[in-house]
């Protein structure tokens, strides 16, 4: 079983890995940088180098882009900002040996929902993605005009795109955007439709949270494994799920509560019986 959590990189990308192991990951995700600025990744060759050396025992490893990214956005300067702030994360992946990297679709501001996917699918089909690196496009809770909130959406960009592109799944957005994963039979149901829409086999990655909020919100906050609105029946349902067998699971769990990504990277594994 591969889990993980998305860890800090903080005083070296090469820390992530170390950090990784302490909470008994063996897959995981990271920023390359902080994610709510326009800075592009700062990765020395000396520290790349030990990261592919120190973690070539781990993966697959994602690297999340910045969320000022938007690639629906109508506006121009906004959308060469996100294609270069996305093609430095792509390009970064390469020198790490990291496989995926994830992005959301973000907003289309009022342009609406299929200029926004055309905007979307123009803009991922500007970038140079390095052949042995996958961009995954991720669900959202679907507030505003961002879209990723109907799995309707994701196709869309799939099938727009020249780009051979992937998924990410995250489980409390999904539940937030009104796909009911709180019991097995829910499970059941929203990943037939996933596949049915979208395709179980672009999907490379899932975000596994819980949410504080319920069904339909279009609340992105995340719980504790099990302790939240989707619960321990439909987490236990999703780690177990036929389906997802070999999909690698990436915690973005909150630290709170005197716990944090250990104590639910046990849960997990307790759920899966291992």
């Amino acid at each position: 079983m591969h889990v993980g959590a998305h860890v800090s990189v903080a005083g070296g990308v090469d820390n992530a890995v170390g950090r990784q192991r302490d909470i008994g990951g063996n897959c995981g995700q990271i920023f390359t940088t902080s994610p709510q600025v326009w800075a592009g990744p700062d990765i020395g060759d000396d520290e790349a180098a030990a990261f592919r050396e120190s973690g070539a025992d781990l993966g697959p490893w994602v690297i999340h882009a910045s969320y000022l990214v938007n690639l629906a956005t109508p506006k121009d300067d906004l959308r060469e900002k996100s294609i270069q702030s996305l093609q430095a994360e792509c390009d970064a992946a390469h020198r790490l040996g990291i496989e995926f990297v994830n992005v959301h679709l973000g907003a289309h501001t009022g342009a609406g929902v299929e200029t926004g996917l055309d905007n979307a699918a123009s803009a991922v089909d500007e970038l140079d993605i390095p052949a042995d690196v996958t961009l995954l496009i991720e669900s959202d809770a679907g507030s505003g005009t961002k879209l990723g909130g109907e799995f309707a959406h994701l196709a869309g960009v799939l099938d727009r795109a020249d780009t051979d592109l992937g998924t990410c799944l995250d489980t409390a957005h999904a539940f937030a955007a009104g796909y009911d994963l709180s019991t097995p039979e829910g499970v059941d149901d929203v990943l037939g439709e996933f596949d049915e829409r979208v395709g179980l086999d672009t999907l490379h990655c899932i975000h596994l949270n819980d949410s504080k909020h319920a069904c339909g919100t279009n609340k992105d906050e995340h719980a504790h494994i099990g302790e939240g609105e989707i619960g321990d029946d439909g987490m236990d349902a999703i780690v177990n799920h036929a389906s997802l067998g070999e999909v690698p699971f990436v915690l973005e769990t909150p630290t709170e509560d005197g716990r944090g990504f250990a104590w639910n990277v046990d849960r997990v594994r307790e759920l899966r019986g291992e």
